[in-house]
């Protein structure tokens, strides 16, 4: 094996150096489904912002870390948190007992439902109207589970997709009759671009929570630094800033939770 001149020894050394600077300054390589409007989306600057995105920046500034966005479709959250190619994730992801079984999430921070939404002026008044019509979802997400644990039930078509917008304008064209997700994105939406109206809350009594591997020591970090933001007034200040209105007392923005087992 030959030896490595000084010049070449330098470059290596100056990269061991620039890796351990980065190492130190804790960048969290944060997964979310970009386009999960108002959780985390683009603004017309083309600035990733929204509730979860402010969020888990003000924890890592909290922490002496730094956030890394990584666009990630929704279904491909979980490997990705798994695999440790993320951190951790967001993209108003449900806690549930299924998928505790193989990821951690720290407390909940938001109650959600599902609901269905309709173009703008529609005749269709619930999911009881969709006998024979197609409602749209988002692959992998609890209203894809919803949509099919009641397909027979109601004798629709789902259709699937990777995103709000895609979504809503399949909708906005009469592609696809309904459109089953969070009620939160969907009202808004409706709030802000128009076009669609949320007809009606489908009841889950969904949380929300930040999703991390297995046994990863940042899942207990960050349900610290959520019990210290509730008690402050953080979240709920978070809360009104998104949705125009400050949170129930009783939710689980404003009370502090242990962590899902």
């Amino acid at each position: 094996m030959t030896s490595i001149n000084r010049s070449a020894r330098r470059f290596i050394l100056a990269g061991l150096l620039t890796a351990s600077v980065a190492h130190a300054e804790g960048t969290l390589n944060v997964g979310a489904n970009v386009g999960n409007v108002p959780w985390e989306f683009q603004n017309a600057s083309g600035a990733t912002v929204g509730f979860e995105i402010e969020l888990v920046n003000q924890i890592a500034k909290n922490l002496g870390k730094s956030v890394n966005v990584v666009n990630t479709p929704f279904n491909g959250l979980f490997a990705a948190v798994q695999s440790g190619r993320i951190d951790l994730a967001i993209s108003s992801i449900t806690i549930t007992k299924k998928r505790l079984e193989t990821v951690a999430f720290a407390q909940p921070y938001y109650d959600s439902d599902q609901s269905l939404t309709v173009k703008a002026g529609s005749t269709l008044k619930s999911v009881a109207d969709f006998k024979g019509k197609t409602v749209g979802v988002d692959t992998g997400s609890t209203g894809a589970m919803w949509a099919t644990t009641h397909l027979a039930e109601y004798g629709y078509t789902i259709r699937e997709y990777v995103g709000l917008n895609a979504a809503m304008l399949d909708l906005k064209n009469g592609r696809i009759d309904g459109y089953i997700s969070d009620i939160p994105a969907l009202q808004y939406y409706a709030k802000t671009t128009g076009g669609v109206a949320v007809i009606q809350r489908l009841k889950t009594g969904e949380q929300y929570s930040i999703m991390f591997a297995k046994n990863n020591d940042l899942a207990k970090q960050f349900n610290a630094q959520i019990d210290m933001m509730k008690r402050s007034g953080y979240l709920a200040a978070l809360h009104k800033k998104w949705f125009g209105v400050e949170p129930e007392k009783t939710t689980s923005t404003v009370t502090v939770l242990p962590m899902p087992k």
